[in-house]
């Protein structure tokens, strides 16, 4: 059976427990480093043969690694940048894109966002 994270939501504790899968956390921030200007897709956690695997948008959580740690959550991210941008500037910008996103969504502190580049693809014209 899959971990659950708990969120923090203070006021809906006395009616119950929420848990969010790390899987529904995967989604929330496949979705937002997508939205990130200079990522061209999502890309598999491991390299097949030396060559990344761009996902489909359905399938966004499979580049996205959640683990729970003491000061909240880590994230790992396997993303692919569009040719000709400032990796720097892209990853610092999906940092901060994602852990907003998944801090405003499930309420739980993100400790730390690491971007994987996995490969830089040339969008065509």
């Amino acid at each position: 059976m899959a971990s659950k994270i708990p969120t923090a939501l203070g006021q809906a504790q006395r009616w119950g427990r929420i848990e969010v899968f790390p899987s529904a956390v995967a989604a929330i921030a496949g979705h937002a480093a997508l939205s990130c200007y200079g990522v061209s897709g999502m890309a598999t956690r491991g390299l097949r043969d030396g060559v990344a695997e761009l996902l489909r948008r359905e399938n966004v959580d499979r580049g996205v690694e959640v683990v729970e740690v003491e000061s909240g959550l880590a994230i790992d991210l396997y993303v692919i940048v569009q040719y000709g941008m400032r990796i720097s500037e892209v990853a610092h910008n999906l940092q901060e894109t994602v852990k907003f996103e998944v801090e405003r969504a499930v309420n739980v502190p993100v400790a730390e966002v690491n971007v994987n580049v996995q490969g830089v693809k040339e969008e065509r014209r």
